[in-house]
């Protein structure tokens, strides 16, 4: 069993920087794959980014292509997304998830094991 804790969340001015990590605990994650997932109040829970085991499959939602970046290392147990240029949309709280086999199908939440209590991101000016 995983159990998953997000960090690094807070307040920002529209096109500045955060780095998102999760931290994983009660087992090794070589084998898992990683989502990261945002949910602004008033709305649906949408797949921001995904990571597979390897570095084979990793996908991003339109709206962060190119300005988010997400990496893992199993090492440290961490996964990360990296945030630049953010922008008001891109408030929200964010979670982190894993997933034994999620693949093309990373935008399905339902296709996710374990989740983390989330870190809130704000945007603005």
């Amino acid at each position: 069993q995983l159990q998953l804790s997000e960090s690094g969340g807070g307040f920002v001015q529209p096109g500045g920087s955060l780095r998102l990590s999760c931290t994983a605990s009660g087992s090794e994650i070589d084998w898992w794959g990683f989502g990261w997932f945002r949910q602004a109040p008033g709305q649906e829970r949408t797949a921001v980014s995904y990571h597979s085991t390897s570095s084979e499959a990793i996908y991003y939602a339109d709206s962060v292509k190119g300005r988010f970046t997400i990496s893992r290392d199993n090492a440290k147990k961490t996964i990360y997304l990296q945030m630049t240029n953010l922008k008001p949309e891109d408030t929200a709280v964010y979670y982190c998830a894993a997933a034994w086999s999620a693949g093309t199908n990373w935008r399905e939440s339902n296709n996710y094991n374990y989740w983390g209590p989330g870190t809130q991101v704000t945007v603005s000016s």
